[in-house]
């Protein structure tokens, strides 16, 4: 089994999803992925973090009722290192399996998959259409309103948060600085 690398992960995820949202999406949560890793002291592993945050919605586009357990079969299938299944899996932990993020970079994931989510929906809502200008307090706002990015499991966030042992303003915070940083990369990469 060998490293899979960006390359072959972005062959496999557009051979897997074709909708510019998806593709977004997996983009955006790959950079917040790379960030964290730089963030938090795993820079050596940068690129799987990054690779897990390209590949986690793997199968969600085609298989969204087999979500987290058709991409298991797909990746097995081609090889790809059991780290990388079992790290893209985790993330529906509690919602469509039963495997437990255990790593840092799982929680990380668990994490900030919803929050991403949630947070480009408030930057789509302000006149620059970015996160480049959004601060918390304008994302917690729009939090606290259930039927807003109703989509975007608050719970899970929670959840993820509790689970990184951090305080889910912090991990607002440090998701809009994540996402800031790889905004400008992901609008040329799909223009």
């Amino acid at each position: 089994m060998s490293k899979l690398t960006r390359e072959e992960a972005w062959a496999l995820l557009t051979e897997y999803n074709k909708e510019s949202f998806h593709l977004r999406h997996a983009l955006i949560v790959e950079g917040t992925m790379r960030y964290f890793a730089g963030k938090l002291g795993y820079e050596k592993e940068e690129d799987f973090w990054g690779i897990v945050g390209l590949l986690h919605d793997l199968d969600f586009e085609q298989y969204p009722e087999q979500h987290c357990i058709k991409q298991q079969e797909i990746m097995a299938e081609r090889g790809i290192e059991p780290a990388v299944i079992h790290a893209t899996a985790s993330h529906g932990y509690a919602l469509t399996v039963d495997i437990v993020p255990e790593h840092q970079m799982e929680k990380v994931l668990y994490a900030v998959d919803e929050l991403t989510g949630l947070i480009g929906a408030v930057a789509l809502m302000r006149p620059s259409k970015s996160v480049s200008d959004l601060e918390v307090k304008s994302v917690k706002k729009k939090y606290k309103t259930s039927n807003f990015a109703a989509g975007c499991s608050r719970e899970v966030i929670e959840r993820g948060a509790a689970m990184l042992g951090w305080e889910l303003d912090y991990l607002i915070e440090q998701t809009i600085l994540a996402m800031r940083e790889c905004e400008a990369a992901i609008a040329i990469m799909l223009a």
